[in-house]
């Protein structure tokens, strides 16, 4: 059994695809991956849908937008086996008290390099109130600086909220003079990251993906029986330039606040969060369902 898997850009809240790969535990299962390298956020989606590659891995947004913007018959992205279960984003800055209604008169820094945190955030802040509509006309937000230059900004006073994943925020809060201002994990199960492959793909390979799904159960109960520590030590090749006590004060972050799922069944609560966000935040224009996009092997 064999697939060819094109992994998606960098990032430790990916952790777990890491450590499938390190810890061998396809090979173990008779299945063999070939593992190609990663590009830029979503890159390998084109190389899914023509057939080049079998499979990728990212979030479950690239599968609805597919859907929505295909026709009825057309639909060629496929869903499975969930990893990341909860928003891994973060709001940081210096203030000593908060609440997401104070971001009608702060100065918002916006990730740039993916869609889904701010359609996800947009959703939050209209539960408690606030007009986007207003919020974007206000000039008060910034959308296209990297999660670096946010964080120089936020050291520079340039800025006063800034949105970020980890280990920028493990980094940042080293100095003792920033905070976590809202952790969008606690707005409970948001399906974030999966495997993605196309429907001719799954008609092609599905006895491997049931494997792939089979060994993903595996890694999970690993993942969720060992320490931050541990797991950082397997993982550091991929994070070079990183301090260890960094990493491992990222993943203990995710690990403790449930953002990896602990099983690959796909929450459909956490599915239709997300689509509810892309919907309302008009990154798609129909409201996708569940059981159009999510295979499952029962």
């Amino acid at each position: 059994m064999q697939l060819t898997l094109a992994e998606n850009f960098r990032a430790v809240f990916y952790t777990p695809f890491y450590l499938l790969k390190e810890l061998r535990l396809a090979e173990q299962a008779g299945l063999h991956i070939e593992w190609l390298a990663p590009g830029s956020p979503g890159g390998a989606i084109d190389q899914v849908k023509d057939g080049s590659v079998d499979l990728t891995w990212g979030g479950p947004m690239r599968v609805m937008k597919d859907h929505d913007t295909c026709p009825a018959d057309g639909s060629s992205l496929l869903c499975f086996g969930e990893v990341v279960a909860r928003d891994p984003f973060f709001l940081v800055g210096s203030q000593k008290s908060f609440s997401l209604k104070d971001l009608a008169h702060l100065r918002l820094s916006l990730v740039s390099e993916v869609p889904t945190p701010w359609l996800c955030l947009q959703a939050d802040l209209r539960a408690v109130g606030l007009n986007i509509e207003q919020l974007e006309r206000s000039g008060r937000l910034k959308r296209d600086w990297t999660m670096a230059e946010q964080i120089h900004a936020l050291h520079t006073q340039d800025i006063d909220v800034i949105q970020l994943f980890e280990p920028f925020v493990s980094e940042v809060l080293k100095s003792g003079r920033q905070h976590i201002l809202y952790a969008a994990h606690g707005r409970g199960p948001t399906v974030y990251t999966t495997f993605i492959c196309s429907q001719e793909g799954f008609a092609k390979k599905r006895a491997e993906f049931a494997r792939l799904n089979e060994v993903l159960g595996i890694l999970q109960t690993w993942l969720h029986s060992h320490s931050a520590r541990d797991i950082a030590h397997i993982v550091q090749p991929y994070f070079a330039q990183l301090e260890l006590d960094v990493l491992t004060s990222a993943i203990e972050r995710y690990l403790q606040n449930q953002v990896w799922a602990t099983n690959p069944e796909m929450s459909r609560a956490g599915f239709d969060r997300l689509a509810d966000s892309l919907h309302s935040g008009g990154f798609i224009q129909t409201r996708i369902l569940y059981d159009s996009c999510v295979k499952a092997f029962t």
